[in-house]
């Protein structure tokens, strides 16, 4: 029973625009950013190197972008271009050589500098695992600095992380956990620039935007 009425505080503290940090009284504050889309530029990176792979195919132009996966949208332009899509980011090199996105890495370091504020990494490799965990960890130690590795979290399920506010450009992000205990900002991407925006989910639209007040937002 006061298990039940634990959880019962908590998500009203998170309905109101509170945070499971602010129920538990404890005043750091633990910020959660995704990797691909918010930091790394995958678009970007997968664009170029779909372009330099298969010049002669169809490619889809990051302004006409829709969907978070991109093989499906490769897919439906047609049906083999799906396996293709998949086999750039499955290439040995391809996270590794993915550029930042503009202000992310100054970003990222500033937010890692706040008063009583814990950043993580909070990453999902694919499935094809032959160089994707590897190359993520190289390219932090490469753009955040060697300190950062003890700030990487990779899973598949994001929910079942704790943190006060995840920082992610997918818009649905499910898992076993029905309730999780941060706040999804969603990062404006060019998959998802064209999704109305949501009552009850807010926006970062670039690191150019007011990340600091988001973060202040949940003290």
């Amino acid at each position: 029973m006061a298990l039940q009425l634990q959880r019962g505080a908590r998500r009203l503290l998170l309905h109101i625009g509170g945070s499971a940090r602010a129920f538990s009284g404890n005043p750091r504050l633990r910020v959660l950013l995704d990797m691909d889309g918010v930091i790394a530029d995958f678009e970007g990176g997968f664009l170029k190197k779909y372009r330099q792979k298969f010049p002669n195919e169809p490619f889809i132009s990051l302004e006409d972008r829709r969907g978070f996966w991109v093989s499906t949208q490769y897919g439906e332009l047609r049906g083999d271009l799906c396996d293709k899509a998949i086999s750039i980011w499955e290439s040995k090199n391809f996270f590794l050589e993915l550029e930042p996105l503009p202000g992310s890495v100054e970003a990222v370091k500033a937010m890692a500098t706040m008063e009583n504020t814990d950043v993580f990494i909070c990453t999902s490799p694919i499935k094809h695992y032959a160089h994707c965990p590897y190359e993520k960890y190289a390219w932090v130690e490469k753009h955040l600095g060697p300190d950062f590795l003890e700030k990487v979290i990779l899973t598949r399920d994001k929910t079942v992380v704790s943190g006060d506010i995840l920082i992610d450009d997918k818009p649905d992000i499910l898992g076993v956990e029905p309730n999780p205990s941060w706040e999804h900002v969603l990062f404006t991407a060019c998959h998802n620039k064209h999704l109305r925006a949501s009552s009850t989910q807010r926006r970062l639209l670039s690191w150019a935007d007011d990340w600091r007040g988001v973060l202040e937002s949940k003290r």
